[in-house]
């Protein structure tokens, strides 16, 4: 199937667009931007820099995908933005690419439901499988791994780190890392315990669950220091595929310092 470009559309020599590619009424593509096949882009969208796109996705009005980053060193250089497959973008999400103080681009897996007004920030690592509900934004640096959601009008702060099958609760701000499996809730985020039905909704068995429970359970207890109770987790459930997901997530380099829960909550 032939591509379809409105003929009020701008679209840049140099740009390379697939097969089957829709580009609405008055979007703009830049010069520097790579599309692949069966990609939809409503109308005035606007799309720039070193921007690569990949398969079956759909951009909504009002989007704009790889402008200059909104930081106070950037240059003009151009760095990275690299979309992955089947990914949704509703109306005025904004993504920007990586910068040279950073890893020099932001990355986006696929299968993501990007909301109204979403933000992803310069030099991020998004995940597969991820929803930003209407304006949920991430500043730079920030890793969200795989079936991350992130809740109405959360807000996660430059280099934090949210783990795997994570929920962030809507108005929720996160200053820390956050770890796999757990749900985080209220103004100044803390935890609250697993993220109990994304991961039922994923199909996890009940076995599966309890061990993760009694892993929080254990890692958040009053008793003793945090390296201690970590170093249980690690000497009785370091044979569990779940519980290395928190394991692997805690033994990694970070710039901020855990999400805890309140105190009278484990």
């Amino acid at each position: 199937m032939s591509n379809q470009f409105h003929p009020t559309s701008i679209i840049h020599n140099g740009c390379k667009i697939e097969d089957n590619v829709v580009i609405g009424p008055y979007s703009i593509i830049g010069p520097n931007v790579k599309i692949d096949k069966n990609t939809k882009i409503h109308s005035h969208v606007i799309i720039q820099g070193n921007t690569t796109i990949g398969v079956n996705n759909e951009i909504y009005p009002f989007s704009t995908i790889g402008l200059d980053p909104q930081h106070l060193k950037y240059d003009g250089e151009l760095t990275k933005l690299i979309i992955g497959n089947n990914n949704i973008f509703r109306e005025h999400v904004t993504i920007h690419p990586g910068t040279n103080i950073g890893t020099k681009k932001t990355i986006i897996g696929n299968n993501g439901f990007f909301m109204v007004g979403s933000h992803v920030a310069h030099d991020c690592i998004v995940g597969n499988n991820v929803v930003f509900v209407n304006n949920a934004v991430i500043g730079g640096h920030v890793e969200i791994s795989d079936y991350v959601y992130l809740g109405g009008q959360s807000a996660v702060h430059q280099f934090c780190r949210i783990g795997k099958h994570a929920i962030i609760g809507a108005g929720t701000t996160i200053d820390g890392d956050v770890i796999p499996f757990t749900s985080v809730v209220g103004s100044r985020g803390y935890l609250s315990g697993l993220n109990l039905v994304g991961l039922k909704r994923r199909s996890f068995k009940k076995e599966e669950i309890k061990t993760l429970r009694n892993v929080y359970r254990l890692l958040f207890a009053p008793e003793g220091t945090f390296n201690e109770r970590l170093s249980e987790v690690n000497d009785t459930y370091s044979d569990n595929s779940f519980v290395k997901e928190i394991l692997v997530f805690l033994s990694e380099n970070s710039n901020r310092p855990l999400v805890h829960p309140k105190m009278d909550k484990f």
